[in-house]
């Protein structure tokens, strides 16, 4: 008995050892070779994980400036162009600096220019009430105010104004993940370039519709009439479906198509206030009714009095 105990015992050892060496030389046939890079880089990335430099999370990004071994079409949002810096300092390679971004909310409907027609009773979601019909308001582009864009922002930067019913983007806490662009439904959230002070110039407005049309459902819609194309110099904007757009990398923020909007469609944010020009106080002036003065009035009414 004591016999069939120690030849089970030795063969069950056996049996161990030659798997062990079996799974030793498969392991080392397959193993997948990681460059301790990866690492580093994902070490100087901020660890947010959210997506905006278009990979599933830091260490996917990692693992893929170290694989492509350029920086030329990758870019962290969210660190900027410090963190690509330090980034191409360990893989010993160049940086490639682009232009900050933010996110803007491409819609001026607020209750004052884009009046209600019905009231949504449903699920609170944007994606839930772009698919159910095409809003409460005559404009089948505009936002529909349930707020998914705050709630896919992980960053606080984007809250709902309760008194325009329109989200609103805070500038110093966007970090241009492009998080809220997903969310939106209407696609009326857009990143666009950070000009100095964080001014931008935009046409808020994504209706597509004929200008009488969209004039009709709000009041402050694009029309498509070509004339802040026609201001621009530097070739900025076009006009593409009834509606206006402006190239934030070729804006020079000169202003000179936001006057000239007959619909104040064109939003310019963080400028300091226009200087009033000569011609524009010749234009005033002109503009304001005549008044007499008292004591000519009187003088006036005194000779009528006597001619009667």
């Amino acid at each position: 008995m004591s016999t069939i105990i120690i030849y089970t015992i030795l063969t069950l050892s056996i049996i161990g050892v030659l798997s062990a060496i079996i799974l030793y030389f498969v392991a080392q046939k397959f193993k997948v070779y990681e460059d301790p890079r990866i690492d580093l880089v994902e070490a100087a990335l901020p660890g947010a994980n959210c997506g905006g430099c278009g990979y599933a999370g830091c260490r996917a990004f990692a693992d893929a400036c170290v694989g492509k071994g350029e920086l030329a079409d990758l870019f962290c949002p969210v660190g900027g162009n410090d963190t690509m810096s330090g980034v191409a300092d360990i893989l010993g390679i160049e940086a490639i600096k682009k232009d900050p971004r933010t996110a803007v909310v491409r819609c001026n409907g607020t209750c004052e220019h884009r009046p209600k027609t019905n009231i949504f009773d449903g699920a609170m979601s944007c994606a839930v009430a772009a698919s159910l019909y095409s809003g409460d308001t005559g404009c089948q582009y505009g936002c529909l105010g349930c707020g998914d864009c705050v709630t896919s922002c992980d960053f606080d930067a984007i809250h709902m104004n309760p008194e325009t019913g329109l989200p609103e983007v805070d500038d110093d806490k966007c970090v241009a993940c492009g998080a809220c662009v997903k969310a939106c439904p209407k696609t009326l959230i857009e990143l666009r370039k950070k000009g100095p002070k964080d001014r931008k110039i935009f046409v808020s407005c994504r209706n597509m519709d004929k200008g009488a049309v969209a004039r009709k459902s709000c009041s402050v819609a694009c029309i498509g009439c070509n004339k802040c194309e026609k201001e621009c110099k530097y070739d900025a904007i076009t006009i593409a479906n009834n509606l206006a757009y402006i190239d934030s990398d070729k804006c020079k923020l000169c202003r000179k198509c936001v006057p000239v909007c007959p619909t104040n469609a064109i939003i310019e944010l963080n400028f300091p206030p226009r200087k009033i020009t000569v011609s524009d106080e010749a234009t005033v002036e002109t503009a304001k009714p005549i008044v007499k003065a008292p004591d000519q009035t009187t003088a006036e009414a005194k000779a009528e009095s006597s001619e009667n």
